[in-house]
């Protein structure tokens, strides 16, 4: 639905954001393996499989589909200049029709948190969204204990909207989030219909 595949790039001042391909597992599994004790307590439990080639393949196959079918947008953040991987963001559960709407979320490894490299990538993706995508809202959610990922989100404009009672299974247990949208300004209220 896309329509751009491999050839999807977001670039910002610093990074260049694009889906995942096959060459990323050993900069993604080491990272991820570096940053468990920054991440784990924030997501899910990772599967024992979980930084294996096999899965990480599975991983690429899924965004090419996602991607293609206009259901998600799966992205890397790669740093300019070295080209370093940094993390990931994904604009997921994408709604057509009268919602219009996706849900982000993200991760970025230990050593390059609070550089403001997710602000960047998350603000493009917004724009993305709004502009390339024609959505009208992008929902995100984080456990409320999360002080950088709430100001990450507050810092991007997007405004809170309460609390979804165990949300997520993070930790191996059932979480309540706190939930935050971003709308795209010139909808707010309008809509095209007659």
């Amino acid at each position: 639905m896309f329509g751009l595949g491999r050839r999807l790039r977001i670039g910002t001042e610093r990074l260049e954001l694009r889906p995942p391909v096959h060459g990323d597992w050993r900069p993604w599994a080491e990272l991820r393996e570096s940053s468990a004790p920054f991440l784990q307590p924030w997501e899910p439990v990772w599967a024992d499989d979980h930084l294996s080639r096999r899965a990480f393949s599975n991983r690429v196959y899924w965004a090419q589909r996602s991607i293609a079918a206009g259901t998600a947008l799966p992205l890397f953040l790669i740093r300019g200049g070295d080209g370093a991987l940094l993390g990931a963001i994904t604009l997921d559960n994408i709604r057509r029709g009268p919602a219009q709407a996706g849900t982000a979320g993200y991760w970025i490894g230990a050593p390059f948190a609070r550089q403001g490299y997710m602000r960047e990538a998350l603000n493009a993706v917004v724009h993305h969204a709004f502009h390339a995508l024609d959505l009208s809202r992008i929902e995100a959610g984080c456990l409320p204990e999360n002080a950088p990922s709430r100001r990450l989100l507050e810092g991007s404009g997007f405004k809170y909207e309460g609390v979804a009672q165990s949300y997520l299974q993070i930790g191996g247990r059932w979480r309540n989030h706190v939930l935050y949208a971003n709308l795209r300004p010139d909808r707010r209220g309008r809509t095209d219909a007659g």
